[in-house]
């Protein structure tokens, strides 16, 4: 059971990471909004076949398929980026991020009612109907200014991902951008798996351990949602560039205390602001993805930052418990301080801009 609940944690991380460039392509070539329906009415076949699984098998390769079919997020911000006019794109990528974050802190209060009141397979079914429901208003509701390609790629051709944009003039500010992905992504994962043995040693009262982990998660999850909006919202004016320099540095200036503090109080304010400036990073850094990337590989590159953000995602828990069996808890939010510092740092000298707004 152990190996089981493990493959259904990393099988669709991983036939995601390889399907998202894969999709970008597509939406390339055929548009973004077919590409969003795709993984929305497809991600609700595959969860509503989950709630009706009788064998672990069954439920492990139909995770696997959901990986590869869905990514509703890097669909969605391709579109949004497409869609968006320049000066309000990044507030735009921000209501979309804080949609992300805010489905993130409560699907897990809602699922848990949902299995305790009705049992678990009533989560897949609520799931498949939320996504249903979600494909029907992107039908009706979203629209998508896609201009075909003049020379459109075959079918077969097109499962491949235009990184061209890579290699171009363009390319250090690219690479610099998916490396700040990755380290956004760590950062916001890698507490996971000993947050609450850490609250369990600055805590006085251990009966409280569940709720204030939790509050610790929730509040942070806020604060970054809210942030999205807030400094999406300004992220033009300010320049796209200026806000990620100061969005990395105040993460690592709030991140690197939390090694230190002695009471949960401590921990929850510095959790409050290190996440509130983690959350304001992707509003930007997708904002920068768009005027970096020429319009018609924007898919292809969306799709790897999806890719990117997985493998993120993935690591950020393995190197927070190999760091923190190693050289204990306070090397965990030191090192994630510094990568985040780093990666602020490498901003103004990989990424130039030619707009004025954005010296």
């Amino acid at each position: 059971m152990k190996l089981y609940t493990g493959l259904l944690q990393s099988l669709p991380a991983v036939s995601m990471m390889v399907m998202a460039p894969i999709w970008g392509s597509l939406a390339d070539q055929y548009g973004r909004k077919p590409m969003l329906l795709r993984a929305m009415f497809g991600g609700a076949v595959i969860l509503l076949l989950q709630g009706l699984v009788t064998d672990p098998r069954q439920l492990l390769v139909l995770r696997t398929v959901q990986g590869m079919l869905t990514g509703t997020v890097g669909a969605a911000t391709v579109l949004v980026a497409s869609v968006s006019p320049e000066e309000e794109r990044g507030y735009s990528l921000g209501l979309l991020q804080m949609a992300i974050f805010l489905g993130n802190s409560l699907g897990p209060l809602f699922g848990g009612l949902i299995s305790d009141n009705f049992g678990h397979r009533w989560n897949f079914f609520a799931t498949s109907l939320l996504l249903l429901l979600g494909g029907l208003i992107v039908s009706f509701f979203a629209s998508d200014d896609f201009t075909p390609p003049l020379e459109r790629k075959t079918f077969t051709k097109s499962l491949i991902p235009d990184f061209s944009s890579l290699k171009g003039k363009n390319s250090k500010a690219l690479w610099t951008l998916l490396a700040i992905v990755a380290a956004d992504q760590i950062a916001g994962s890698i507490t996971a798996p000993f947050l609450p043995l850490f609250l369990q040693t600055i805590s006085s009262a251990s009966s409280r351990l569940a709720s204030d982990t939790g509050l610790v998660i929730a509040a942070g999850a806020i604060s970054s949602s809210i942030a999205a909006v807030l400094i999406g919202k300004i992220s033009y004016r300010f320049g796209y560039r200026r806000t990620l320099v100061f969005c990395m540095g105040g993460a690592a200036l709030f991140t690197i205390p939390q090694a230190f503090v002695r009471s949960v109080g401590q921990l929850l304010f510095f959790r409050l602001m290190s996440s509130f400036f983690i959350g304001g990073n992707m509003p930007s850094v997708n904002a920068l993805i768009a005027v970096k990337t020429p319009r018609e590989k924007q898919g292809s590159m969306y799709g790897l930052r999806s890719s990117v953000a997985s493998a993120g995602g993935a690591l950020g828990p393995a190197i927070g418990s190999a760091l923190a069996i190693s050289f204990g808890y306070a090397s965990v939010f030191i090192a994630t301080g510094a990568v985040l510092a780093f990666s602020g740092i490498a901003v103004p000298l990989f990424i130039r801009m030619r707009e004025k707004r954005e010296l």
